[in-house]
């Protein structure tokens, strides 16, 4: 037997590993294989589907007039370069073990067992929290729309954010519950529908971007980096964990401004790791993966830096609007048109953020179950239409109910501890399986390790600390839940025991 032809697993206890090699039988048996459809257009497409959300629309307005003024576009630059250090680290992942479940996979391919499970459960949160906080914010928009035009949704159905007493978001509710129709019925529906969306929502984006070049005062451009100022001091729970520990309290503006702004446009970046989700969906993983995740991250990195030089271009960063930046900067200027077209694209650039979430939450589902961590009975796959209609229809109900009852917005950065915690995973998983497993064949491979996945992880965790300590409460809560499901049930189910057949 050659190296290349296969290597026992470790089975040392809670850190024992998956072989690649494992991984990828596991996706030839034909009861729990999942079609493959896509391209790299269609990843591509369903990264910038899921990068181009809110963040966008409101994150460049707010940031600009609260922390770096117009240097948010080197906070987007800098939110882009730690994301694309994480980008090099899944592509040589995403491409080596072109397998579901993204970071869950490699994890178990690299670091054990446990991890793995640690990582799944924690994007279980992710996915499944950020779905029904975009469908809360898409019925947000919708219900602007309808306003707009003479519509009133009633107070009980506009959920509970809106409704005095008891609300039930409707919108919201029946959003995902169409879009878990379309995820069951396949992958390629979903990326035709995906990149007609996208391509309305990128259409709007530029007619944004193009339109505001003849408003732009360059009087409104300076300072460029206005002068350093401390925070306001936050205390307790609501305390960055970085001040708590370090007594290192953040600045707004100045240098050292545009790095703290650069963690609150970060978010504006989260799901382009969704896209390796579908690896094992897609016809050639090992060359459309890398291209499809990093030709997204470069592209809504493009777009983000633009729209901030634009909007601080119309208005000086002192009188933009909070709430919506870009509509109301236009309005300023005497164009309500283009603020209505700006409402527009975020109620439909939402819907495929939306889809792809859950597109990512149940594919992660899908490949713990597999694995038997989690009852098999979810990862059969439908015999016709090749999708993992089990776990989404389960997901996609409860998360549909979850948004349509409850008011979740102070959960939100929950996505976000749990996507740079992925992060740290996966850029520390290069490095083990660089040295575990040499002789695997590596389609693309990560420049500069171990270096750059440091670096990686140094910036991720830095972006961590920034967070609330009451985000770190609810994420550790959350793990403690995760970790007694592994011992109560995830380990002693484990495939990982049953003999592979060797060649």
């Amino acid at each position: 037997m050659t190296a290349q032809q296969d290597t026992p697993p470790s089975n040392d206890g809670l850190f024992r590993t998956k072989t690649v090699e494992q991984s990828i039988r596991d996706t030839e048996e034909p009861e729990h294989a999942l079609k493959k459809s896509l391209s790299a257009l269609d990843l591509t497409v369903f990264g910038v589907g899921v990068i181009i959300g809110t963040g966008i629309f409101v994150l460049t307005g707010k940031v600009a007039k609260e922390t770096a003024g117009p240097a948010t576009a080197l906070a987007f630059v800098a939110a882009g370069i730690v994301c694309a250090l994480a980008a090099l680290c899944y592509a040589e992942f995403a491409s080596t073990v072109p397998v579901a479940g993204s970071a869950y996979t490699f994890a178990y391919a690299s670091l054990g067992e446990l991890i793995a499970w640690i990582i799944g459960w924690d994007l279980v949160l992710e996915f499944a929290l950020g779905t029904a906080v975009v469908a809360v914010g898409w019925s947000g928009y919708v219900r602007s729309l309808m306003d707009n035009v003479g519509w009133t949704m009633p107070e009980v159905l506009a959920g509970p954010d809106v409704a005095t007493g008891f609300g039930f978001d409707v919108l919201a509710f029946l959003l995902i519950l169409v879009l878990t129709v379309i995820l069951v019925l396949g992958m390629k529906l979903s990326a035709r529908v995906t990149t007609v969306v996208v391509a309305i929502k990128v259409a709007v984006v530029l007619i944004v971007i193009v339109a505001g070049l003849f408003f732009i005062k360059s009087a409104n451009y300076h300072p460029f980096i206005p002068p350093a100022r401390p925070q306001p001091t936050g205390s307790g729970l609501n305390a960055p964990l970085i001040q708590l520990i370090f007594g290192y309290a953040p600045t707004d503006f100045g240098v050292l401004g545009v790095f703290t702004a650069a963690s609150v446009v970060f978010f504006a970046f989260i799901g382009f790791d969704v896209v390796a989700t579908a690896a094992e969906e897609t016809k050639i993983p090992q060359r459309d993966m890398p291209r499809g995740i990093l030709a997204s991250l470069f592209i809504c990195t493009v777009l983000y830096v633009a729209v901030s030089l634009v909007v601080t271009g119309m208005e000086h960063y002192t009188e933009l609007s909070v709430s919506a930046p870009l509509a109301d900067a236009f309005k300023a200027v005497g164009h309500p048109f283009y603020a209505g077209t700006i409402s527009f694209g975020a109620a439909v650039g939402l819907t495929t953020v939306c889809m792809i979430l859950l597109l990512g939450q149940t594919r992660v589902f899908f490949a713990m179950s597999r694995d038997g961590l989690l009852p098999r009975f979810f990862s059969k796959t439908h015999p016709r239409f090749g999708t993992p209609y089990r776990p989404t229809i389960l997901l996609g109900v409860i998360i549909a109910i979850v948004a349509g009852f409850t008011s979740i917005n102070e959960l939100a950065t929950l996505v976000n501890i749990g996507t740079l915690f992925a992060f740290v995973v996966v850029a520390l998983g290069v490095m083990v399986l660089r040295r575990t497993r040499p002789d695997l064949h590596r389609a693309f491979r990560t420049p500069w390790v171990p270096l750059l996945p440091i670096v990686s992880v140094a910036a991720s965790v830095w972006l961590m600390l920034n967070l609330p300590a009451e985000t770190w409460l609810r994420f550790g809560i959350w793990m403690v839940i995760g970790v007694v499901i592994y011992f109560v049930y995830g380990r002693r189910h484990s495939r990982i025991d049953v003999p592979a057949v060797r060649p």
